[in-house]
């Protein structure tokens, strides 16, 4: 059988193991330095939890496999990870800080780009919500630190308020009050991409969620805080979960 074949059949088979009413949910990957796919278990807990059947998907290569992997899946999340490479948004490498992986960025991109033209729901999570902004048009702050000094709180394992914007998911799930997130980034939107809704930002204006009718994208890392006992967040990878049951 050949292997785009393939794909389809094994999405298939995992999900009527898991049962009629499990939407399948592919998980965007990285790699690590011998090129293995690696990903967070957070994920797929999060995911496990929220009614879904999640599914792993390695980097791509052609426009052929993205297209197969979406074909065989309700929706897609794309995760965290290394820098999104400047050039994609037509900038130079700023400095040292920013560390990029031609592979998945050329595997993310496709993928991307065949999740849009499916329709399906998209679920974007920091290195995520920066991806789609920039396939959507849009531009990245590469180094907050150096391009916005102001900012506290935006680092490894940091913790800060956001305030919702009225009308975001986050807002319908968590009401008007200044949400406590994690972050783990140095990198964010800057320029967003048109016909984007902002739905979150930090106290210096950092872009911390985004939406799209198709696009539901937060800097932070919601399944971390799950994993870590804050049990309110289920209720947004079930919301997530909502989206592909109503397509």
């Amino acid at each position: 059988m050949k292997k785009l074949g393939c794909i389809t059949v094994l999405v298939l088979a995992a999900a009527a193991c898991a049962g009629p009413q499990a939407p399948v949910v592919g998980i965007s990957c990285s790699r690590n330095g011998s090129g293995a796919t690696t990903l967070a278990t957070t994920y797929t807990e999060a995911i496990g939890k929220a009614g879904g059947l999640p599914f792993v998907i390695p980097t791509v290569a052609s426009r052929e496999e993205a297209d197969a992997y979406l074909a065989a899946v309700d929706g897609i999340v794309f995760s965290g990870g290394e820098d999104l490479n400047p050039a994609w948004y037509g900038e130079e490498i700023l400095n040292e800080t920013v560390y990029v992986d031609a592979v998945r960025d050329r595997s993310d991109s496709l993928l991307a780009r065949a999740a849009l033209a499916s329709g399906k729901p998209v679920l974007a999570i920091c290195r995520g919500s920066q991806l789609m902004n920039v396939i959507l048009g849009g531009s990245l702050y590469q180094d907050i630190p150096t391009q916005v000094p102001e900012t506290v709180g935006h680092g490894a394992g940091a913790r800060h308020k956001i305030g919702l914007e009225p009308g975001g998911t986050l807002y319908k799930l968590f009401g008007p009050d200044s949400l406590e997130t994690n972050s783990f980034h140095h990198q964010a939107v800057k320029d967003p991409a048109p016909g984007i809704r902002i739905t979150a930002r930090s106290a210096e204006g950092i872009v911390e969620s985004y939406e799209t009718d198709q696009v539901l994208a937060v800097q932070f890392h919601p399944e971390k805080m799950l994993q870590n006992g804050e049990t309110q967040w289920l209720a947004f990878f079930e919301a997530y979960m909502d989206r592909l049951k109503r397509k």
